[in-house]
């Protein structure tokens, strides 16, 4: 436990935010930072293979120590964090034996973690907690997950007696913008199938996501002076809101939960004569996520159609899809996860990802890749916090998975 945690402190501590606005891999410079820092933690272990590409990807291998034909598995984190709130200087502490009481973060800005806003927090009493200091984000989304498949792997390299096959190790920049998949090198890894390490709490187990698209709205409309605007005025800010009002107000975020899909306006900037909207959609069922694509089609459409002299431009692009698709005829994989939890006297809790992983495009990408948990909770916000008893698990999960694999009938 206190390899674990010291080498969680020493990642959070390095800032490494993803830039959605730059168009660069990795889209942060600092990214490289952690990079560093890990490859040398790597080869310090005595892995092999270990490499940090021109684009910040990281990985590594644990050679077989068995004589059987044992499939070469993977596991997979990512080393960016989300850029919507600081990562700069944090400032980690435990939280020894939480007594199921407010915890104040930051007594200077009052910042209180209470069981009244998060209920989570009662399922941990007695447990040590690792808490941020109320400025900046944790970072266990996802350096838990890093730390987590290091030390795994750390302690397959030091008990040798326990048989495996090749595991490769994969580490990934730009997931919490979407890229972390963009540039992954699924050859190179050559694995038949790997997990990622980047859910939430303890017990979860995933192999669903939403499929996902943007929207981006461009209205164009016409500025005239107010005092002789009528009949003659067009307000593309006035557009867009009427765009908004036509999409169904109970898709939205804040209306659903489980396997309902929404539209979420996302950004919205404009004047009276140019106005740019933004929307993410998204549908775990294929079939209502095309019907979503095409009620903003026709949306658009019909605003066209209604305000000839206005010019409206809809960019509709595929983000990501669901990949349940891609594990059902391996679902296998997600037995022998499932299994190991249990020996861990551990519940899976098996569920929809409301969003996506970097496994849900490696899935498409011939990487079978389901999501197993870190252990944390408030993710991206000043409130984030992770139980240690639920990072040790995971990393149990982890040595327990890599022993199944290697018992499994293939």
């Amino acid at each position: 436990m206190e390899n674990l945690i010291n080498r969680f402190f020493k990642y959070v501590k390095i800032d490494s935010y993803s830039d959605p606005d730059s168009i660069t891999c990795p889209s942060s410079d600092i990214q490289w930072n952690i990079a560093k820092v890990i490859v040398e933690d790597l080869k310090e272990l005595g892995l092999e293979d270990v490499s940090l590409d021109e684009n910040c990807y990281i990985m590594a291998k644990l050679p077989s120590n068995s004589s059987k034909n044992i499939p070469t598995i993977g596991f997979i984190a990512h080393m960016d964090t989300a850029p919507s709130y600081s990562g700069k200087g944090v400032n980690p502490r435990i939280v020894k034996n939480y007594d199921g009481k407010d915890i104040c973060l930051n007594e200077e800005k009052n910042i209180i973690l209470s069981p009244k806003d998060f209920k989570s927090l009662t399922r941990y009493i007695g447990q040590d907690l690792i808490v941020a200091d109320g400025n900046t984000l944790l970072g266990a989304d996802d350096k838990a997950g890093i730390v987590e498949i290091i030390e795994a792997i750390k302690y397959l390299k030091e008990h040798p007696e326990i048989e495996h096959g090749e595991i490769k190790i994969g580490f990934t920049p730009d997931e919490e913008i979407g890229r972390g998949a963009n540039l992954f090198d699924v050859k190179k890894f050559n694995c038949q199938f790997a997990y990622t390490v980047d859910g939430g709490e303890i017990g979860e187990l995933e192999y669903e996501n939403f499929n996902a698209a943007t929207a981006i709205v461009k209205f164009q409309g016409r500025d005239i002076h107010p005092g002789t605007a009528k009949n003659s005025m067009i307000n593309s800010i006035l557009l867009a809101n009427e765009l908004n009002s036509l999409l169904p107000v109970e898709q939205r975020p804040e209306y659903t939960e489980n396997y309902e899909g929404f539209f979420l306006l996302c950004e919205m900037n404009g004047t009276i004569e140019n106005t740019k909207v933004e929307y993410i959609i998204r549908d775990h069922s294929m079939e209502k996520f095309n019907e979503k694509k095409e009620l903003i089609k026709e949306a658009v459409a019909f605003l066209s159609k209604k305000y000839k002299d206005a010019k409206i431009e809809l960019e509709l692009t595929d983000s990501y899809y669901n990949m349940r698709e891609k594990i059902e005829p391996v679902m296998y994989i997600v037995d022998i996860a499932k299994k190991s939890m249990e020996e861990l006297d551990l519940k899976p809790k098996i569920s929809p990802i409301r969003g996506g992983t970097d496994g849900a495009r490696l899935s498409y990408n011939n990487l079978p890749c389901p999501n197993l948990f870190t252990g944390g909770h408030n993710f991206h916000g000043k409130f984030e916090y992770i139980p240690t008893n639920s990072m040790l698990k995971a990393k149990e999960l982890i040595v327990r998975i890599v022993e199944n694999v290697a018992k499994y009938d293939f």
